[in-house]
């Protein structure tokens, strides 16, 4: 069971409060984590990633033990840590402006 921490504004959107906890089949990496949660909450669809492309929007980031893994590749396999549970993979929709 992995664990994923949503912004404030994805958890309303998908109706949920607190972690979220998704079954993900196979290796256990980003695309294998966004997949699952798309599937699990329909509506997030296309607000982590481009629909069209599948890449992770510019706003958008992802914690992995302390770690910003935002740049990694989408199959890199995540770290036992989370895969075990006892780490979140973390959501966090960046901020911007000046």
């Amino acid at each position: 069971m992995i664990r994923v921490v949503l912004p404030a504004h994805l958890k309303t959107l998908a109706g949920v409060s607190g972690e979220v906890q998704l079954d993900v089949v196979g290796p256990v990496t980003q695309r294998a984590v966004i997949d699952a949660i798309e599937c699990a909450y329909p509506v997030l669809g296309g607000t982590i990633r481009d629909r069209v492309t599948m890449e992770r929007r510019k706003f958008v980031r992802f914690f992995v033990c302390g770690e910003d893994w935002s740049h990694e590749p989408a199959d890199t396999p995540l770290p036992d840590a989370v895969v075990l549970g006892n780490e979140p993979f973390v959501v966090i929709g960046a901020m911007a402006g000046g």
